[in-house]
């Protein structure tokens, strides 16, 4: 079986995917600095029961970086677009890291869309994030990262093994000027100086009033989103799973993916998909509060 790579047109941008098995959908959504390549063993252990779709975000792997918009609305509306050109209704989509973040987004735009979410060591969940990743959102910081991001830089960094090569890997893809500055505007676009400045946590009671069957899992030894966002995140959301997943750091999907594809494979199996119609999301939304008469300070005065 193989992972292959598909490229088709979207609003005149060339997007490129790869897809594997037959069955239900699900799609899987890279962080990043990452391509939906990092997912093959995980989309290859996982296609023997479902079709897999692994999309390269734009700005991306292979897919077109154009200027334009990369906010985590944007990404998924575009995976959207594909799914609809690819006549998929509904998926279990899954997403790593900023991933995590535009699976949540999608979610939320396109909950009628949604079957099932999963979370792997996902953004979006709370503040903390690496200081490596603060710093490349500071203003200058491109400057910095076409000398660290260097052919020959790289390939020193990875010469030298351990963290190192971790960081010459994540490197790797910003060689050129175009794939730094999409890098950078995704990056800039939930991140800043502080630290992650866009967070789900106000929304995920939806998760549970719509309901939608949810698996958060963390890399036990990640270093770069603390694994207490998760917990937190599995609080917040009663009704969702965890899983540990001891013998990974940030990347369980290229660190340990017999063990990302035991427990989204697990967690499929043991969980039904749900449609959640326009006509319910409203109820959902509205279960903690009820509309009412809204007052303004303008609108006192000139009462007076």
């Amino acid at each position: 079986m193989s992972f292959e790579a598909y490229e088709i047109e979207l609003h005149g941008h060339s997007m490129v995917y790869r897809r594997a098995g037959e069955g239900p959908p699900v799609v899987l959504i890279h962080g990043m600095v990452n391509s939906s390549r990092h997912w093959e063993k995980v989309a290859l252990l996982l296609a023997e029961r479902y079709s897999v779709i692994a999309p390269d975000l734009i700005g991306h792997g292979d897919s077109a970086g154009p200027r334009g918009d990369y906010s985590l609305g944007a990404h998924a509306s575009r995976i959207r677009d594909l799914l609809a050109v690819l006549g998929i209704d509904r998926a279990t989509m899954v997403g790593h890291s900023y991933g995590g973040g535009v699976a949540m987004q999608f979610f939320w735009q396109f909950p009628q869309r949604t079957e099932r979410l999963a979370l792997i060591s996902s953004g979006g969940l709370g503040p903390d994030v690496s200081p490596m990743l603060r710093s490349a959102a500071l203003p200058g910081a491109s400057g910095l990262l076409s000398v660290v991001a260097h052919r020959r830089v790289v390939a020193a960094l990875a010469a030298a093994g351990g963290q190192l090569r971790a960081i010459a890997r994540a490197m790797h893809p910003l060689s050129g000027p175009g794939p730094r500055n999409a890098f950078l505007q995704t990056l800039r676009s939930v991140i800043d100086g502080r630290g992650q400045r866009v967070a789900a946590n106000d929304r995920l009671y939806l998760l549970d009033h719509a309901p939608t069957p949810t698996l958060i899992a963390w890399g036990g030894r990640d270093n770069t989103i603390p694994v207490e966002h998760g917990r937190a995140a599995h609080r917040a959301i009663p009704s969702s799973r965890f899983e540990l997943l001891e013998n990974a750091a940030h990347f369980p999907h290229l660190e340990d993916p017999a063990g990302v594809a035991r427990v989204l494979t697990r967690f499929l199996e043991t969980t039904e998909g749900v449609c959640v119609p326009d006509s319910e999301w409203g109820s959902a939304i509205g279960g903690r509060s009820s509309p009412r008469k809204a007052t303004s300070a303008s609108g006192a005065n000139q009462a007076t």
